[in-house]
């Protein structure tokens, strides 16, 4: 079985962008001040959240896709091997 990239890049943004929405949820808002009261950790916490999942779905459906053809093309060999010509 081969390893699709986008799992563990999907799994490393969502954790770094679990990381960086929890320190914007419950970080001090004097701290957005130079930024126009916009809380930039937890709006791109969110972006790397949502990026990661979309990522893993990827992910994971790409792995479905190529077992399912796998065992297609596995079952389409061993039946013209078995079968006598």
């Amino acid at each position: 079985m081969r390893l699709d990239i986008r799992i563990p890049l999907g799994l490393l943004f969502m954790i770094l962008g679990a990381l960086l929405a929890i320190f914007g949820a419950f970080s001090n808002p004097q701290l957005y001040e130079r930024s126009l009261n916009i809380n930039l950790n937890l709006w791109w916490g969110s972006v790397l959240v949502a990026f990661g999942a979309l990522m893993l779905v990827l992910g994971y459906v790409g792995q479905t896709r190529a077992k399912k053809a796998a065992g297609s093309t596995g079952a389409e060999t061993t039946s013209q091997a078995a079968s006598p010509q």
